[in-house]
């Protein structure tokens, strides 16, 4: 069975502490969790809540962190019984049309919280440095190689980078809490549920969608399962309750974040007259007009923090639901790359067009997308979750699934009013020609009600049997009888390092006297990778001749060797000369190189492995 972050699965020991040891040894996966309920798109919808309602819509928030608790309760409850992901229980129960079709919702959901994150930044550091908001975007591209290195690190070292940063943000409106000196009697009556007008509407399905994130349910579900627990239902009943508290601590103190940015709206903006500040550029303005230097100091440094700590969350849960949905792995730096270059784009065009102020747009209205998305995503949990075959003990109870369903209910009916909304707002407007609203958007929307429809209905109707969960590249087959390879024809790469003798020590190795030997070096100057064969300058003469060298001393040893240069980028150089000379076994030094190396050098070996189709032998480098 494929393992969710198999790089990190099982990785973080419980089953051997006992008392605060043991409850400390689980915290740590609700708090990469929380970062998404604190991130830059929730200051947005938090930041218009307050200018433009006062203190009215507190509520909204305690109701959004209540419905965030008890769906991220059930999504860890599913990752620690099942030890499945919510993506990988989807594929097991949908068929592989509903699958990818969920997987392009979710890969929407993620680009729209990495594009919240980018402008956060962006904004942050123009607020805090003067840095133009073109550039703050460019840099956010940068934070790919800080993934990769504290993903290397492991998982406590990741956990504790961001909870660093959460503590920041934190701290940071706590003194803002201070200075602004709301007034308590006025909040007190925030939290007690009014109606909602269609403005007031807006901004509390923004609000919603800001703090119940759809991608944190995949990644909960996933992150639970780096802790090693025991298999018993002790074991699995003690996990649960551990990451019950870890998760009801981590998102009240989200809480406490969101509400602090709306109380502050409120009490800064709201009570000052400043009715209509949902751009973070402009609170920061006024921040220093009203309560001078410091207070939008710490407003640039919470907002600079959460942006960088939600982005590397995202690009965990953007792997989740590739390999879950859709059975595709693909490097981390790559999938955090891609992901980011599809919301940095919308991002260049809105600042082009329409400048900062389009930004701050935008960024309300990934919040919303979010909001339009988390249908997807709870319906499915709470199927997973009250399934008893399944579950077992562990299957939710009647009065949570209830209020699970509710939740659920409120999302989808408060979606549907808010697309009837638009639709409505769009063709009185005519901003949107009737030819894209009636041709391509309403059809499109109707696809996904019924992909929603169908994904509730189906498991109550049918009940999907259990199927292998496939790892990425197959299943592993029984082992029957074995019997002797013999390779007639061996590819030694050669570079021309310390590690040259191991490779050929090696591929003698598998095929003795009787095979033949080719020694493979790539020429990879600049004047190889563009005339190829017809270089002849002196690096090429050079590698031609000791290659050679190579050959002849094998000869002398009684085996038969010849040579073959290639010329251009390695890997594909060397695939070229295995098929050419019919080669059918490849032996390859490993360089060793680890993160930043890999990064500049390239992984030579993964990309032969990936364009051949013969065995590759990989031979770990000499010790220095």
């Amino acid at each position: 069975m494929s393992e969710s972050l198999g790089n990190v699965h099982g990785s973080v020991a419980t089953d051997k502490r006992t008392g605060w040891r043991r409850f400390l040894s689980f915290i740590g996966p609700a708090y990469l969790i929380s970062v998404g309920y604190m991130d830059p798109g929730n200051w947005a919808t938090d930041l218009a809540a307050g200018s433009q309602f006062g203190y009215r819509l507190i509520w909204v928030l305690l109701l959004s962190n209540i419905i965030a608790l008890l769906l991220q309760s059930l999504s860890a409850r599913l990752g620690i019984v099942r030890g499945l992901d919510l993506a990988q229980a989807s594929r097991h129960s949908y068929n592989r049309f509903v699958n990818f079709c969920l997987f392009i919702l979710a890969q929407i959901a993620i680009i729209a919280c990495d594009l919240a994150e980018i402008i956060g930044m962006a904004i942050g550091l123009q607020l805090l440095f003067g840095l133009p908001l073109i550039w703050g975007v460019s840099i956010t591209m940068l934070d790919t190689i800080l993934l990769l290195f504290l993903m290397n690190k492991g998982m406590r070292k990741l956990e504790a980078f961001i909870v660093s940063l959460v503590l920041i943000v934190g701290l940071s409106f706590l003194a803002e809490m201070f200075i602004a000196k709301p007034d308590v009697v006025e909040i007190a009556k925030g939290f007690v549920p009014n109606s909602l007008s269609d403005a007031q509407l807006y901004v509390a399905i923004g609000i919603i969608g800001a703090t119940v994130m759809p991608h944190n349910l995949y990644l909960h579900s996933s992150l639970v399962q780096t802790r090693k627990i025991e298999r018993t239902d002790e074991g699995i009943g003690n996990a649960i309750k551990f990451n019950l508290w870890d998760t009801t601590i981590a998102l009240n103190l989200a809480f406490f974040v969101n509400a602090a940015i709306l109380i502050l709206a409120a009490s800064a903006f709201y009570r000052n007259g400043y009715h209509e500040i949902a751009e973070i550029s402009d609170a920061h303005k006024l921040l220093s007009k009203i309560f001078g230097d410091m207070a939008p100091r710490l407003f640039a440094i919470a907002l600079i923090a959460s942006g960088q700590s939600s982005t590397i969350t995202g690009t965990l849960a953007g792997q989740i639901v590739m390999e879950g949905h859709i059975n595709l792995r693909i490097a981390p730096w790559l999938r955090r790359l891609l992901t980011r270059l599809l919301a940095i784009i919308p991002a260049y065009f809105t600042l082009i067009y329409a400048g900062g102020d389009g930004l701050s747009h935008l960024l309300v209205l990934s919040q919303v997308v979010l909001s339009l998305q988390l249908g997807f995503a709870v319906i499915p949990l709470i199927h997973f979750t009250s399934d008893k075959v399944r579950m077992g003990k562990f299957a939710i109870r009647i009065w949570v699934r209830i209020f699970a369903w509710i939740a659920a209910a409120l999302i989808v009916v408060l979606n549907v009013r808010l697309v009837i909304q638009e639709f409505d707002d769009w063709s009185k407007s005519g901003n949107v020609s009737p030819l894209i609203l009636d041709g391509i958007i309403v059809p499109i929307t109707i696809g996904i009600g019924l992909l929603l429809l169908y994904v509730t209905v189906k498991p109550l109707l049918v009940k999907a049997p259990d199927k292998p969960n496939n790892v990425p590249h197959g299943i592993a087959k029984a082992i029957q009888s074995i019997d002797r390879i013999n390779y007639n024809h061996i590819g030694i790469a050669i570079d021309f390092s310390r590690n040259d003798w191991e490779s050929i020590r090696h591929g003698i190795m598998q095929g003795g006297k009787e095979a033949n030997y080719t020694l493979i070096h790539v020429v990879e100057t600049a004047a190889a990778r563009y005339h190829g064969n017809e270089v002849m300058d002196m690096e090429t003469q050079s590698d031609a001749d000791n290659l050679q060298q190579y050959a002849d001393e094998l000869v002398a040893l009684g085996y038969k060797a010849n040579t073959h240069i290639g010329y251009g980028a390695t890997a594909t150089a060397i695939a070229d000369v295995v098929k050419q000379e019919n080669i059918d076994f490849v032996v390859m030094g490993s360089h060793g190189h680890r993160i930043l190396k890999d990064l500049i050098f390239g992984t030579t070996v993964n990309a032969v492995r990936h364009k051949v189709k013969v065995p590759v032998l990989i031979v770990k480098p000499l010790p220095k």
